[in-house]
């Protein structure tokens, strides 16, 4: 059984004098899976850009925009029709492919998430020992249900709060500051799942928070962000620990890779004499869409 989503997502530049844009890289369209699957893309821009398409180091789609035209804006809408297939992981979680904690990656294993494998900032391991000493006391021995424990552990103890600046915060400066956004907690997460032992990654994506009431998920109308880690026996497994989501269909992603600096949704400059951006609106709509399943 699939949802059938249409996903708006609106970016506006404002810029205090005309500029000339240079390239900018756009990562807004998911590849295909067995769980995801794009039926319909829309790409409209403002000024008009010429798009070269390819596929980046981690697979991802991306769209390179090239712009002739001076202007004092730009305005990039991405709408995207999606199937989101129900994701029946938790269900499964009994039988001879459970992976137990501890345990040892394959060699084949070890050489592919290599990269995915290394703390990106080993300077924060004090702090985050310490952290998890005191709030990640409860580790089962089964891998799903300690990443799980670890993902609840975040949500728990740490405060969500917005924040429309750019950048992710390290783990230390988000266990220190006591909270963080939704990018904040996956890379929290990602390196606490790799001082473990897990392979993780970064994911960039949307949340479906159709749903409203007050267990409604936070994080919507905008980006999201959650992590994937590799467990012996079950793949890549999402874990969302702003949500307490785990595998949940709820997540639409777009784009994986290694850290989360990678997975900008739009990266760009501009040129102009002493020209400065003077406005930033974004937003994401998400709706659910009658049709066959």
């Amino acid at each position: 059984m699939s949802r059938i989503l249409r996903i708006l997502h609106r970016t506006e530049y404002s810029y205090d004098r005309q500029i000339v844009l240079n390239p900018h890289k756009l990562m807004l369209r998911p590849r295909d899976g067995h769980d995801l699957w794009v039926d319909d893309a829309f790409l409209r821009i403002n000024p008009p850009a010429r798009l070269r398409w390819y596929f980046d180091t981690f697979g991802n789609s991306i769209a390179e925009a090239t712009f002739q035209d001076a202007t004092d804006s730009l305005v990039i809408e991405s709408e995207l029709l999606l199937r989101r297939y129900v994701n029946d992981f938790l269900p499964r979680q009994a039988g001879s492919h459970i992976c137990p904690y501890p345990f040892v990656y394959s060699d084949d294993e070890a050489c592919d998430l290599y990269p995915y494998l290394d703390l990106e900032n080993r300077q924060d391991i004090d702090i985050l020992d310490r952290w998890l000493d005191t709030h990640f006391v409860d580790r089962p021995s089964r891998a799903f249900l300690f990443l799980q424990n670890l993902s609840h552990s975040i949500h728990r103890s740490l405060s969500y709060s917005g924040r429309e600046k750019m950048g992710t915060q390290s783990a230390a400066e988000t266990i220190t500051k006591g909270l963080g956004t939704c990018r904040d907690f996956a890379f929290l997460f990602m390196e606490a799942a790799r001082k473990f032992g897990f392979a993780a990654r970064f994911v960039t994506g949307y949340l479906n928070d159709t749903a409203g009431g007050p267990d409604a998920p936070v994080g919507g109308g905008a980006t999201h962000a959650w992590a994937d880690v590799f467990v012996p026996g079950a793949g890549w497994i999402e874990f969302d620990p702003t949500n307490r989501i785990t595998a949940g269909s709820a997540l639409i992603r777009v784009a994986t890779t290694r850290k989360p600096s990678q997975a900008s949704p739009i990266s760009g400059s501009f040129k102009g004499d002493g020209a400065v951006c003077s406005g930033l609106t974004v937003s994401v709509d998400v709706s659910e869409v009658e049709g066959p399943t």
